[in-house]
């Protein structure tokens, strides 16, 4: 089948070159507009940009993939499917009605659950215990479409956002080409998915890592997990932001009562033990503001940290 791929986050790279790979032929990439990054602000591609570019492949990146250039453009295409993968722009419903078949969505939940820009964050800060891929025929509404397949993986204690995302990019190829196939030999069933199921995945915010001690160890080990590479989860020490990247909950040693939530128990060359509302924080890897990220302990053997003193807020 000729088709024209979208697709901009690294999460769409596996399976871009999953098609290079197949018998289908993409006839152009679609991909957000190079942006400025880093220090130097630079004018940076995509991950998509890149793979394509590496490829050979046409590319387009409009500003606004809705407009009337971009849809005269497509509709040039003849294509027979659009896939969207992790684009950044809704497409409107004069760009989905465009192929000869449909668009097809792979979407990093599975569906109707954790709809929205931020799914494998949401599913680890809300503790779920699996994760996966859908395969839906994108509609105008946002990740309702009528579902084609689903794959589900466990998401295991020690995943975070990044490692969580490169076993579901991987899984995208599979449930892609899967679908594909199905659809080529006209085999494949579309099911509506059940509203009332429906729940949310939205964009994270920077505000998003702010931790709150007294929570629950497991609540907050979780956001570390789900917001690791950005926003980061965050507190302050000595008024100065500390990032953490790495922890694990520990039962308490020692009796939780007269303890403060965000009150260091101990801090030693084996990292920094803290505080919450029912069980021990034990951070192992963090980065302090102007500092390099690094283990816990090194971090103490640097700084004056000692048991009794409290991580903040602010």
């Amino acid at each position: 089948m000729n088709i024209v791929f979208f697709g901009s986050d690294a999460f769409a790279v596996p399976a871009l070159k999953g098609l290079i790979a197949s018998p289908h032929k993409v006839l152009c990439v679609v991909t957000q507009p190079d942006r400025k990054k880093g220090r130097g602000l630079h004018l940076e591609g995509t991950a998509v940009k890149q793979a394509a570019l590496e490829a050979g492949l046409k590319l387009y990146h409009p500003d606004k993939v809705n407009s009337i250039e971009t849809i005269g453009f497509l509709k040039g295409i003849a294509a027979d499917l659009f896939v969207v993968i992790a684009y950044g722009q809704i497409l409107s419903e004069s760009i989905l009605a465009l192929p000869k078949i449909f668009c097809i969505n792979v979407h990093a939940s599975l569906l109707p659950e954790l709809r929205g820009a931020a799914p494998i964050n949401w599913a680890i800060i809300n503790g779920d215990a699996k994760s996966g891929v859908t395969v839906m025929k994108l509609v105008a509404k946002m990740d309702a479409g009528p579902v084609a397949l689903k794959k589900e993986i466990a998401i295991e204690d020690k995943d975070n956002a990044l490692s969580l995302g490169e076993k579901l990019a991987r899984l995208a190829q599979e449930g892609l080409l899967e679908t594909l196939e199905l659809i080529e030999k006209n085999n494949y069933k579309l099911e509506g998915q059940d509203e009332r199921l429906a729940t949310y995945a939205p964009k994270l915010k920077k505000e998003d890592g702010a931790i709150d001690w007294n929570g629950s160890a497991l609540r907050i080990n979780n956001q570390i997990r789900g917001l690791f590479d950005w926003p980061g989860a965050f507190t302050y020490y000595k008024g100065k932001l500390l990032k953490i990247y790495q922890a694990r909950v520990t039962e308490p040693w020692s009796e939780l009562k007269g303890k403060v939530p965000g009150e260091i128990i101990t801090a030693d060359k084996s990292g920094i033990v803290v505080a919450c509302q029912d069980k021990w924080l034990a951070i192992e890897e963090l980065q302090i503001a102007g500092k390099r990220r690094m283990a816990a302990g090194e971090f103490v053997a640097g700084h004056k940290i000692k048991a009794g003193e409290r991580f903040s807020k602010k």
